[in-house]
């Protein structure tokens, strides 16, 4: 952001970072997103034979948010703040759902027994 505003100030005529835009995907999506993997890759974990076979299952979960990147990109979805605040609500209950379903799918002796 900071070479953003380097680069943009003397076009712009002022510093566009901060802005309400980027403190919402800052605050909402962002933390969500990282809870999100973590979860999805608790239930691949629990699932897979071995760790390679984790990792090539846990990269799945970046389609989806590759989608709303490419999608904004092309202008089909624009990043305003209704619509994050949408992706936010969505990602919101997946944490929700997949949180239950992590926990009762997680058996760490099992996983330590399979993967040794």
């Amino acid at each position: 952001m900071a070479l953003a505003n380097l680069v943009t100030h003397n076009t712009l005529g002022y510093s566009y970072f901060p802005n309400w835009t980027i403190g919402l995907i800052l605050l909402l999506p962002s933390p969500l997103s990282a809870i999100l993997s973590i979860e999805w890759s608790v239930i691949v974990s629990s699932r897979a034979g071995d760790p390679r076979a984790a990792q090539m299952q846990g990269l799945s979960i970046v389609l989806p948010l590759a989608a709303i990147y490419v999608a904004s990109e092309v202008g089909a979805i624009s990043l305003d703040t209704k619509t994050l605040l949408i992706i936010s609500a969505v990602i919101l209950i997946a944490d929700i759902i997949l949180f239950f379903l992590s926990t009762k799918t997680f058996q760490r002796e099992e996983i330590l027994t399979k993967w040794t």
